[in-house]
This record gives C-alpha cells, sequence and structure tokens, in this order.
C-alpha cells in the first residue's frame, strides 16, 4: 500500500472522521499524517493496531513514528 486513500475506509472504521497528509516543503520524505477520531479511546486503538503498522510499513515508513494524541484547548 503506497498511498494513504488505500486504507481509507478502514480508518473510518476504526473512528477516524477526519484525516490529512503533509509533506515538508523541502524534503518530500518527511511526512506527517494528521487524524481526528471520535474519542480517545478509539485514538488509542487505532494507534495501537498491527494493521496500522502493517500499512506503515507497506507505505514505506522507516523507523518508529513520532505519534502525538492531543485534545482541542
Amino acid at each position: 500500500m503506497r498511498h494513504p486513500d488505500e486504507f481509507d475506509a478502514e480508518r473510518k472504521g476504526k473512528g477516524v472522521v477526519g484525516d490529512a497528509v503533509f509533506q515538508a516543503a523541502d524534503n518530500p520524505n518527511d511526512v506527517t499524517a494528521w487524524h481526528d477520531f471520535e474519542t480517545l479511546d478509539s485514538a488509542r486503538r487505532f494507534i495501537d493496531s498491527e494493521r496500522l503498522r502493517d500499512v506503515m510499513t507497506g507505505a514505506g515508513v522507516a523507523g518508529v513514528p513520532t505519534i502525538w494524541l492531543t485534545t482541542p484547548a
């Protein structure tokens, strides 16, 4: 899987209600994926899923990604 949209239906089934993917202007290998979730618990289940790790590996993610859980201020 090389494109994030290929995972779209699965993301929605895991509680994702909004998402976007960004690349750094000076380094296309520096990618940020942003997701909004229905609940913080669904976000935690999503980031802990083996399927997400498989998809990221298939997309070429190298190393351990930085993942932040945040809430609106």
